[in-house]
């Protein structure tokens, strides 16, 4: 096979054919490698490429897949890491400045469970700095560009890893989803992403945003690759104090093409001003045909979803402000060359070692977390939380799923989000309740505007319920035959060259 066609696969059909002899890991890695140095001047995907450690990697598996020790649906796969998880030895910066230079000397767990499953780490994604923002333009590396039309961001702030996928230079990715930053930048692209129940993949290694909302997913081509990635990497970790120990991580036996009798409710909420028509036409087309497979679509009302941002960015800014409190310029990453005293070291080092969304973030956060302003903002955000699971588990007692739009319109022009940072927040809207409770919520692509730019549609589901979701997806994706639409000729992707 040429490497057009094996970049073509899918995740889990590649893993097949690599044991079936048909390809062998290192091609399909080098296929890999050939993609990245042809998109990356365009579409810049990666902070870091590991190029010659892919290729020693894949003659390992090889090796254990010859062997008959590496039997699993993922063995031999190349994959690309979000660059805000830890990988021993290997750059690991969150895209920030300040961690320019850091190696880590250990792996996170989803890491580990990816070389577990036999899979060819391929390099580290570009992404906001630190996780914040929805557009993967708050990247000290630059931004990464949309594969479907360069002119527009990928979203954020998985935007890296969501790029690759749909650029083929990678088969699948994980990203992290803090508020949204798996599902909107995979509605943006094109491609499947899924946010787990909170605390089903280990945080353990995952460089913290917001530690009470921060979970690691999957992002892949299709439903089947996504279901088959998240059984790979959830497991229960004792490292890690926020780990839920599963009884069912079974998630592939739940691609049945089946939705007869399933609940599912669309909150008028959500569908009224400020969702573009196409947007909506096509999440409301996307509902019909779950109908007419057999599933009870119907509207209801989901309350406080204007409170969900408020609560949100009160929160997330509160953890970030005292998770980023470590990088100071002491241990590791960047530290100012000149300097009188430590104050002043610590002063100058996170002034020039911060973007500016991460200054704004921090200040929000210590702002709200000083006394005085504690129980105004904090306590009161906490209360709001609470309330919005019970709106949640009250909706969750009359359906099975909820079904929303993962933005309210498709990927803006590059440029035109970081200007007004208050708007960027509201596009946050119908991912960030999903946090905010603690659910498992999966978007895939429904369509195209007339610009040629995805639609993503959002399924939401109660806390480890991803299996339902998956089921619905997988339905909807046989019922319309979506295959994957990844720009296969880069030269011709409408948009600016980098």
């Amino acid at each position: 096979m040429n490497s057009m066609e094996i970049l073509s696969l899918t995740a889990t059909e590649l893993s097949e054919k690599i044991k079936q002899k048909e390809i062998t890991v290192v091609e399909a890695t080098k296929a890999v490698l050939e993609q990245i140095k042809k998109a990356e001047p365009v579409i810049n995907s990666y902070v870091t490429v590991d190029e010659e450690g892919a290729l020693a990697q894949a003659e390992e598996v090889q090796k254990k897949i010859d062997a008959g020790e590496l039997t699993g649906p993922l063995a031999g796969v190349p994959v690309a890491v979000k660059d805000n998880m830890c990988v021993e030895g290997q750059l690991t910066t969150c895209s920030s400045k300040i961690l320019y230079n850091f190696k880590p000397t250990f792996s996170s767990e989803a890491v580990l469970n990816l070389k577990k499953a036999g899979m060819v780490i391929v390099g580290k994604t570009n992404m906001d700095e630190f996780a914040m923002g929805s557009t993967t333009e708050t990247s000290y590396y630059g931004p990464t560009k949309n594969p479907h039309n360069t002119e527009h961001v990928p979203g954020g702030s998985s935007g890296g890893s969501c790029a690759a996928v749909a650029a083929q230079e990678c088969f699948m990715a994980l990203g992290s989803d803090t508020g949204g930053s798996i599902r909107q930048p995979s509605s943006f692209c094109g491609v499947v992403g899924l946010k787990p129940t909170y605390g089903t993949v280990s945080r353990y290694g995952l460089i913290a945003y917001g530690s009470s909302l921060d979970q690691i997913g999957p992002v892949a081509k299709d439903v089947t690759d996504c279901a088959t990635l998240l059984e790979a990497i959830a497991s229960h970790d004792t490292k890690d104090s926020t780990s839920v120990e599963r009884e069912d991580y079974d998630f592939t036996s739940a691609l049945v093409e089946d939705v007869k009798g399933l609940k599912i409710g669309i909150p008028k909420d959500y569908f009224g001003d400020g969702l573009d028509p196409e947007v909506k036409e096509a999440i409301l087309k996307a509902a019909d045909v779950l109908k007419e497979k057999g599933a009870i679509v119907e509207e209801f009302d989901l309350s406080l979803v204007q409170y969900a941002i408020p609560a949100y960015y009160v929160i997330a800014s509160a953890e970030a402000s005292s998770n980023l409190e470590r990088f100071d310029g002491v241990k590791y990453g960047y530290r100012t060359e000149e300097y009188e005293g430590l104050h002043n070291m610590y002063k100058k080092t996170r002034s020039e070692g911060f973007g500016a969304e991460v200054k704004r973030r921090i200040m929000l956060g210590s702002f709200v977390l000083s006394s005085g302003y504690y129980d105004a903002y904090y306590l009161k955000a906490l209360r709001t939380k609470a309330l919005i699971k019970k709106a949640f588990d009250e909706a969750f007692e009359k359906y099975d799923m909820i079904l929303a739009p993962a933005a309210p319109t498709t990927a803006p022009e590059l440029g035109k989000s970081l200007s007004d940072p208050i708007k960027m927040y509201l596009g946050d809207i119908y991912t960030i309740s999903v946090n905010l409770a603690g659910l498992p919520g999966i978007s895939l692509p429904v369509g195209k505007d007339k610009k040629g730019l995805p639609i993503g549609m959002q399924l939401i589901g109660d806390g480890f319920q991803e299996k339902k979701l998956i089921r619905a997806a997988y339905t909807y994706e046989c019922a319309t035959k979506k295959e994957f639409e990844g720009p296969a000729d880069l030269s011709a992707v409408p948009g600016k060259e980098a």
